[in-house]
């Protein structure tokens, strides 16, 4: 077999595959927009008749589903999260992997191996913690928590152990602080890296479901994924509308990921810097 005719083969596996994954989005856009008679009894994979019924219920019925609220906690909570496991991990991998503190390879390692506990074992534990703070129903207690990204140091010590110290001994030369290195040489050089663990943080957060479950209790207050669960009960599904606010809440997802996905590309395709 040729080396084209291989080629040729792996292309036509790798687009099997992607359809494979892409059905699924495929099929809840086109079931968003059938009646929920067609949804329950499918006759064909298109809707027919095409509705929008399904987007101006969610957008136009505020008082029983609030779905632009659930859209805008969702947006400030995810970009605050991001924001602050971004300050909050690059300044602690500097400061594991640049600043020599005693016991640093120890505290990495303690680091690593929180990320193998479960989450859920926390709930517990923060839960009474944020109802001492008087944090619940808040969106602090969703914010704070989860600035703590073990994950994103882990990630950012990674790649900054790989960066030479050449570069930043000659910025120390030239009389560049230690402040002064972090903000000018490292963070600049960890850029896509940065923009990778920014677009995991944002999609962890928005489509986080427990917590916000756990730790809200108004309606107003929920997130798009727990305000999505409303459609559906214990004896009734509104399939139609569940979808519809499903295909809503992806899109600014598709948005992110489309604008920073050159710097996702860069950051897989290289672990780190060479002499």
């Amino acid at each position: 077999m040729s080396r084209r005719s291989m080629m040729r083969g792996f292309a036509i596996l790798m687009f099997a595959v992607a359809l494979m994954f892409l059905l699924p989005l495929v099929l809840m856009i086109l079931t968003s927009f059938k009646v929920e008679s067609e949804v329950l009894n499918p006759r064909s994979l298109w809707p027919r008749p095409w509705t929008t019924s399904n987007y101006l219920y969610v957008l136009q019925h505020a008082e029983e589903a609030p779905f632009v609220r659930w859209l805008l906690n969702s947006l400030f909570i995810s970009t605050s999260v991001t924001l602050l496991v971004l300050i909050v991990s690059s300044t602690a991998a500097y400061a594991l992997t640049r600043l020599r503190l005693a016991g640093a390879d120890r505290m990495l390692g303690g680091v690593v191996l929180s990320m193998m506990l479960p989450g859920q074992l926390f709930l517990v534990p923060m839960y009474l913690l944020l109802g001492r703070l008087g944090w619940l129903d808040s969106p602090t207690a969703l914010i704070v928590p989860a600035a703590a990204s073990a994950f994103g140091v882990f990630m950012l010590a990674s790649f900054m152990r790989a960066i030479p110290q050449a570069i930043e001994e000659a910025a120390i030369v030239d009389g560049c602080s230690s402040l002064g290195v972090f903000l000018h040489v490292t963070l600049p050089l960890s850029a896509p890296t940065l923009a990778t663990l920014g677009i995991f943080t944002f999609i962890g957060s928005w489509n986080d479901f427990l917590a916000p479950l756990v730790y809200m209790d108004s309606i107003q207050n929920y997130t798009l994924p727990v305000g999505i669960a409303l459609y559906q009960s214990s004896y009734y599904t509104e399939y139609g509308l569940t979808l519809a606010t499903s295909v809503l809440a992806s899109l600014p997802l598709l948005i992110v990921f489309s604008v920073f996905q050159r710097q996702i590309i860069q950051s897989m395709s290289s672990s780190g810097l060479k002499e």
